[in-house]
């Protein structure tokens, strides 16, 4: 998915292969991955509660996963949760928890590996940096992180969209004239060019004078003024 993540940087392995204990150096592809979703930034009002998500997946799968939450301003570092996923079908178990007011919202169920907290009765001083870390042993312990910034606030600012909607509309009925424009443009392309057709089986058809059953239809599309949409 989309989203905020970051990944440790993978040193090469040593393997052994061949005969004589020679050592080739191949790069190890990690999958682990973290996400906390495509809004790096959360608003939230004092005094509220707000989630604060993350998620990982590996392709290789995970056994013991270590997982922890740290929260960093200007002048603070502290681990706010830290805990563990056994397995696949197991759900996170929670160690270490800084805070009452943090609560781990994670599932492993439907493979969501859901390792998101909540933090009620948000205070200014929560304002900061939460990072959602991940070891998972089967990774060979690499870490990978995602960082997610909270800024509370006294309120919410209500934007004004009345310009962007002005503006959407006039652009909206521009092209919406444009669109009208081609279409009837298009029929009276179509009216002509049957016109035409018809015009040109009357002089095939018709014998002598008497169009009165092929040169009638004819002459009545022809002179038939286009009609307005």
């Amino acid at each position: 998915g989309g989203g905020a993540r970051s990944s440790g940087r993978h040193p090469p392995a040593s393997w052994p292969l061949g005969a004589g204990g020679s050592l080739f150096l191949l790069p190890v592809s990690l999958s682990l991955e973290v996400s906390v979703g495509k809004a790096t930034t959360i608003y939230a009002v004092n005094g509220t509660e707000i989630l604060l998500p993350c998620t990982f997946s590996s392709c290789f799968g995970f056994e013991n996963l270590h997982f922890w939450w740290s929260y960093n301003s200007s002048d603070t570092y502290k681990i706010l949760i830290d805990g563990t996923v056994k397995n696949e079908k197991s759900d996170p178990k929670v160690k270490l928890k800084d805070d009452d007011r943090i609560t781990l919202e994670g599932s492993t169920k439907e493979k969501m590996n859901n390792i998101s907290i909540s933090l009620k009765n948000l205070e200014f001083s929560d304002t900061g940096k939460y990072t959602c870390h991940v070891k998972n042993p089967k990774e060979n312990y690499f870490q990978h992180q995602a960082t997610i910034f909270l800024q509370v606030v006294d309120k919410l600012e209500e934007v004004d969209n009345t310009v962007t909607l002005i503006i959407l509309g006039v652009v909206g009925g521009v092209i919406g004239l444009l669109i009208f424009i081609l279409l009837v443009k298009k029929f009276i392309a179509f009216i002509i060019k049957k016109t035409q057709e018809k015009k040109k089986e009357c002089l095939v058809s018709s014998s002598g004078n008497d169009n009165t059953e092929n040169g009638l239809p004819g002459s009545k599309a022809e002179e038939k003024a286009p009609t307005k949409v």
